[in-house]
């Protein structure tokens, strides 16, 4: 798109990252990751062996991926805490995706256990992106706590509804000054490109992905939407109207005034 994605050390040339649980092969998921163009895939520490021959790991390393490991599965400060300390000896990065959920039927985040997480992480020399909710004061507080990312959800996880509070997410895109990534509730192109038309700097896609019926279809179509809502977003929408508005001036139209 013309420039680099920069978030804390990391950089990319596309501000699309990609999810990698759910899918039905790895060679669907293979495909899927070309598709995206990303270059930036978080992965569920829980899932990934880097030990092991034809692991995620192994397929993100062949294909040159930056690797995000994320607590996925955390529900307390500790247990996060935890998850990222055995990431950090895994996989040899200072860089974590922060979840902690706060209940199980929801997935939504625990935003104050989140907040205790990013903090004690920060102070241990970690690169925090941090899962939250569509709250703009916990979205400061992140920041404020020294995450580089923020990564506000726009419904539930997995849930495709889309952005539910779009108000919201704009509001955290103006005001937080670290990068803000949407991240959660992605279930078609259209979502992702929203996302980007309201000031988010990028786009995490894992469902909207493994669960289509044409995976790689929508890796593609996630990858436009995201540079299409960017593009729409540095070019500035015009004003809303209540009525028409003719395109064409009539100004230096001497026909309309005639007698």
């Amino acid at each position: 798109m013309g420039d680099l994605f920069q978030i804390g050390s990391m950089s990319s040339s596309s501000r699309l990252v990609m999810g990698t649980g759910g899918f039905r092969s790895m060679d669907v998921l293979e495909a899927s990751l070309v598709a995206s163009e990303a270059t930036i895939a978080t992965v569920a520490l829980r899932r990934v062996d880097p030990s092991v021959k034809g692991s995620i790991y192994e397929l993100l390393e062949r294909r040159n991926f930056s690797l995000l490991p994320n607590t996925a599965g955390c529900y307390s400060a500790s247990e996060a805490v935890k998850l990222a300390e055995l990431a950090r000896e895994a996989f040899a990065t200072n860089v974590i995706k922060l979840e902690v959920i706060g209940d199980d039927r929801t997935l939504l985040p625990d935003t104050t256990e989140t907040l205790v997480a990013a903090d004690q992480l920060v102070r241990k020399g970690f690169e925090v992106w941090a899962y939250t909710s569509d709250d703009l004061i916990v979205a400061l507080r992140l920041e404020q706590a020294g995450c580089v990312a923020v990564m506000p959800l726009g419904s539930p996880i997995g849930s495709g509804l889309g952005i539910r509070n779009p108000h919201a997410i704009s509001l955290i895109a103006e005001r937080v000054g670290v990068p803000v990534l949407l991240d959660a509730g992605v279930g078609t192109a259209s979502d992702a490109a929203l996302a980007m038309e309201l000031g988010c700097d990028g786009v995490l896609a894992a469902s909207a992905i493994n669960r289509a019926l044409e995976p790689v279809l929508m890796a593609e179509a996630l990858r436009d939407a995201v540079k299409a809502g960017y593009l729409a977003f540095r070019a500035g929408r015009i004003p809303p109207r209540l009525h028409a508005e003719a395109s064409s001036s009539s100004l230096g139209r001497p026909d309309l005034f005639v007698d």
